[in-house]
């Protein structure tokens, strides 16, 4: 590809050349349809459309001529060899020699050529002097009503709002004309800013004037890409680059590790910090604990009315807080830089503890939905010196308002699997009450699942399974007999730190294997619950297995866990068994069927 150039259609080559297969008539085989044109000083129109099944590419366009007649003829009956014939014809109708289709104007063969074009796509838009939007599930005028009978998959609109390129392709161009599927034209950007606002939650000046105008903070922008979607996954940031001012290599095949990519592209880039504000704005709470960065856009989907504080706003409002002598001048060069170091995000932030917390912490933010709102706020919760999100609690600020270095967390650990066996329970008449079921349970964005037990005799049981920064954890709950046993939920959740590091401390030790054993009592009864898990980093999965022993001899058992070295490296399973290993506890020999399993 040509240094900052870009392939055109030419209009009239392409036109004639169908007019000369039309007619049967002699093709010269060396007539270029293609060309290399400067976009900064080039007058070209460009399509933006939906892509189908139908689709032209690259090397079909340019090898049409040599092709014989059956193959010719069937590339030239798909929609998508009709929909650049079509956009020829309009640009020719316009006064426009040249044009830009995306799917045949990138020879996607070349990694290198896809990389540079999505990083200038943009510019590209940007620079056309005419944008031809095609609806082409669209019959009849523009909708001004939503109509989910008739778009159910695109939430009521046409298709062509619902995806993640045709945002850009919207916003960049100065003027962009809609056509509907039979390419009647139906209205432009301009005229129609009210509804688009409307159906794409983009105001209607950036739509007017572009975002050179009046740049709107990272957060907003991401609003917009929320609830769109993509082909391919990592085109949910990929397409966001060209609005967001940043460029980076495209890495297909790294799945949602492009996204996170483009949030570190942001943070190098721009001074920012509604990049973190996703989940701050009230009427939806992403309850995830981990790292700093959103998964995905739609953890932005509520912050489409938000904009960024300048220096002097955020001091002033702090002030209400803050010493005045004790906050840092406006001009404190700590509040407007974040490096990634390999720690994580170095960041100066307004911190105070949660009441009832030594480790929980609101974090205020320089940017707010409406001008007389105070800074938004997001909880972030220390461990091992790091600072990571964490839902949103109902709980008052306990402390001062206080400015610390802290670093952000963003490196997101690979999480473990939990293969429960709890036939040895259901044997003696328990069942599992909750909507857990099977024996794999995977735990992703929630960091907590619990399964609970009941019998005949009044005795309840709940056990959680949970990850803490990826450290796995069980927890046992247990209740009197006719005690009404709630889900523990919260209370676990605000105790994981404990329970990781409890299970944590047990599994320390020698032996490529190591078996962790809890033992609980049932309240007012002769139940043991024994609690055995081991892990296999092979597999990424936690082994569990809860057994039950009514035996008198066993009341007095700690309720901790005791970890056990197991020597397994003799045994290969393909599959995961349960085997049968002699363990010493606490003076008296118990056989104890633990999990074991996978390359040991």
């Amino acid at each position: 590809m040509h240094l900052c150039s870009m392939r055109l259609i030419n209009v009239k080559a392409f036109l004639e050349r169908g007019v000369l297969i039309r007619e049967g008539k002699r093709l010269d085989r060396r007539a270029k349809v293609l060309e290399f044109g400067d976009d900064e000083v080039t007058d070209y129109a460009i399509l933006s459309h939906r892509w189908t099944k139908q689709e032209v590419d690259y090397n079909e366009v340019v090898e049409l001529a040599k092709m014989d007649k059956e193959e010719r003829t069937e590339i030239r009956q798909r929609d998508g060899y009709r929909k650049i014939l079509q956009s020829c014809e309009q640009a020719k109708k316009d006064g426009y020699k040249w044009l830009w289709v995306d799917t045949c104007c990138i020879d996607k063969r070349s990694s290198a050529e896809l990389s540079e074009a999505i990083n200038s796509m943009y510019r590209w838009y940007e620079n056309s002097r005419i944008c031809y939007a095609y609806l082409h599930d669209l019959h009849g005028p523009f909708p001004i009503v939503m109509d989910d009978g008739r778009y159910p998959k695109s939430k009521g609109w046409p298709e062509w709002f619902s995806r993640g390129w045709t945002l850009q392709e919207m916003i960049a161009p100065n003027n962009v004309q809609f056509f509907n599927r039979d390419w009647h034209p139906i209205g432009d950007k301009r005229s129609l800013s009210p509804i688009l606002e409307e159906i794409t939650r983009v105001p209607q000046h950036i739509l007017k004037e572009g975002l050179s105008s009046n740049r709107p903070c990272v957060a907003q922008i991401m609003s917009w890409a929320a609830n769109r979607t993509t082909t391919r996954v990592e085109d949910r940031a990929y397409s966001l680059m060209g609005l967001l001012d940043v460029n980076m290599p495209m890495l297909y095949g790294e799945g949602k590790k492009a996204f996170q990519r483009l949030q570190l592209e942001i943070i190098r880039t721009l001074n920012d910090h509604s990049v973190f504000a996703w989940g701050s704005c009230n009427s939806i709470n992403v309850a995830r604990t981990g790292s700093v960065l959103a998964d995905d856009p739609s953890f932005f989907e509520d912050c489409d009315k938000l904009k960024l504080m300048n220096r002097e706003e955020c001091i002033e409002h702090l002030k209400h807080d803050i010493p005045e002598e004790e906050l840092p001048p406006v001009g404190d060069d700590r509040l407007s830089t974040f490096p990634i170091t390999n720690r994580g995000i170095q960041i100066w932030l307004f911190l105070r503890p949660r009441v009832g917390s030594d480790s929980v912490f609101e974090a205020l933010l320089p940017c707010r939905s409406h001008p007389s709102d105070p800074p938004v706020a997001i909880d972030l919760v220390c461990w091992e010196s790091n600072y990571y999100r964490y839902p949103r609690s109902l709980r008052h600020g306990g402390g001062a308002l206080d400015l610390r270095r802290v670093f952000l967390g963003y490196q997101t650990p690979r999480l473990n699997s939990f293969e429960i066996d709890d036939s040895a329970i259901t044997e003696n008449g328990f069942t599992c009450s909750n909507s857990v079921t099977g024996n794999v349970l995977t735990l992703n964005s929630t960091d907590l699942d619990i399964k609970i037990y009941s019998e005949g005799q009044g005795n309840r049981f709940a056990v959680g399974f949970g990850h803490w920064f990826g450290q796995d954890w069980i927890h046992v709950d247990c209740e009197e007999p006719g005690a009404i046993l709630l889900i523990p939920y919260d209370l676990m959740l605000k105790r994981a730190p404990e329970y990781a590091q409890s299970l944590n401390k047990a599994r320390s030790g020698a032996a490529s294997c190591r078996v962790c054993i809890m033992e609980i009592p049932l309240p007012q009864s002769t139940w043991i619950l024994q609690t055995s898990c081991v892990i296999w980093n092979s597999s990424r999965m936690c082994g569990v297995k809860l057994e039950l022993f009514q035996d008198p001899r066993f009341g007095n058992v700690s309720g901790e866990w005791t970890g056990f070295d197991v020597d397994v490296s003799r045994f290969f399973f393909v599959h995961l068994h349960y085997y049968l290993i002699k363990i010493d506890i606490a003076n008296r020999e118990q056989t104890i069927a633990t999990v074991t399993g996978g390359v040991l």
